[in-house]
């Protein structure tokens, strides 16, 4: 009789595992759909925002503000990881989804600068501001809550669906900016249909913040919360404790996340500005190169729970070295859309080594009291400095006529993190989510 009330028991709780990481993923990905929609579409609303110029001059505009954003994911990481430690993470979770939408409806709504003049790009960068904000806790405050709610034994599966629907969130975004492709003329899309991607974010997100109402509260946190053994939560004195841990995350981070960005946001405009390849043609590589994507985070989750997560770091930071100067150089020299495809496809099998189980060894370096903060403040920090400034960096090698030095510097970044990968201890043998 008691083993079936156990089997009962545990089912229940595996459907309410699985409830609430769906809920979870759900809102990451609207909350990254409205973060990539700005880099989906800038190709179309750069000219609104901004003078006429040249087409490298805007996009090198809205690729500033893009970075801009990033520079707030510190303090995001810093306010609501510090809200998340101190008052819960569904609390943080919904909180952010509610700047996001904010930002995109802003977005949305704001007229260009033929309207307003100098108060378009203003208001855009007053938008990334509130996203940056909001994405800068998101990262953190999801990473830490399905970490902490996933499965002993199935943390890694469980966590990678964070960049499963992070990249789903960038899937939509080109999904819908593909489906505007087929129904809009090219100057409705330039004059107003970038519009309707951020009114979508908007709405999506609204209905986010309803949904994350109903999750459950992560039990490591309620049950850090009811000890009452006064250790201080979500505080930076407490977190200076970590320093060593600290330190880990902005040095794993550091490479995985320039790499990212490269073979993620940037290449898009890689292809249209450098490659030749045709917008809807750079759309459809990307979108076919992501789902690919996508399907790999789930197996590589699931391959570190049986081997540990530092054999796939090491992976990542070796192929990542190796990968990155001829796959660019060869794609700059390409006009065949086969060919763009598996030089774009083949670094992102190589990223997602990194990517499947970033969440989860962060979130595994920290104890419960700070480990939102510990994941968010120095994970948004080295964000903000390597995989914001990506882009910026790339076209600003390449209007200075030297775009091959990008090429080395994402190699230079990631070989630096391959150090940190081959001196750190493996924290899926070793988790401080297990000694809380």
């Amino acid at each position: 009789m008691t083993t079936r009330i156990d089997t009962g028991q545990d089912r229940s709780t595996g459907r309410r595992v699985v409830s609430n990481i769906l809920r979870g993923s759900v809102g990451n990905l609207i909350e990254w759909y409205d973060w990539y929609a700005y880099t989906a579409f800038s190709v179309y609303f750069a000219a609104t925002f901004f003078p006429t110029g040249d087409s490298t001059a805007q996009l090198l505009n809205t690729a500033g503000v893009f970075a801009v954003g990033f520079l707030m994911r510190p303090l995001g990481g810093w306010l609501l990881g510090r809200y998340a430690d101190r008052f819960g993470r569904r609390s943080a979770l919904t909180l952010s989804v509610s700047l996001m939408a904010a930002g995109s409806l802003l977005i949305a709504l704001t007229p260009g600068y033929g309207s307003i003049g100098i108060a378009a790009p203003l208001l855009l960068v007053l938008a990334r501001l509130l996203q940056g904000i909001s994405v800068g806790g998101e990262y953190s405050t999801s990473a830490t809550y399905m970490s902490e709610v996933a499965t002993r034994g199935k943390r890694g599966y469980y966590s990678s669906f964070q960049y499963v629907t992070l990249i789903a969130g960038q899937l939509v975004a080109l999904a819908v900016q593909i489906l505007l492709q087929q129904v809009l003329t090219t100057d409705q899309l330039h004059s107003w249909g970038w519009r309707i991607a951020f009114g979508i974010g908007a709405i999506g997100a609204l209905i986010v913040f309803w949904l994350r109402r109903g999750m459950d509260e992560s039990a490591d946190f309620e049950a850090s919360r009811a000890k009452r053994d006064g250790a201080a939560h979500g505080t930076l004195k407490a977190l200076a404790q970590h320093p060593k841990e600290v330190a880990l995350v902005v040095g794993l981070t550091m490479g995985g996340t320039l790499f990212f960005y490269t073979y993620t946001t940037y290449l898009q405009k890689f292809m249209v500005n450098t490659s030749g390849i045709s917008k809807p043609n750079a759309a459809w590589i990307n979108f076919l190169a992501l789902v690919v994507f996508v399907v790999l985070q789930p197996l590589y989750g699931a391959l570190s729970d049986r081997v540990g997560r530092r054999p796939l770091l090491i992976g990542f930071g070796v192929l990542g070295t190796l990968v990155t100067v001829p796959s660019l150089t060869l794609l700059s020299h390409t006009r065949n859309p086969v060919f763009a495809f598996v030089l774009m496809v083949v670094p992102l099998a190589v990223s997602a080594l990194y990517t499947s189980i970033s969440a989860v060894v962060k979130a595994e370096l920290f104890p419960t009291n700070i480990r939102a903060l510990g994941v968010g403040l120095p994970y948004s920090v080295a964000v903000a400095v390597f995989g914001g400034t990506a882009e910026y960096i790339a076209l600003w090698c390449k209007q200075a006529g030297h775009e091959s030095l990008f090429f080395w510097y994402v190699t230079v970044v990631v070989f630096l993190s391959l150090v940190i990968y081959v001196r750190m201890r493996d924290t899926g043998k070793n988790s401080a989510i297990d000694a809380s």
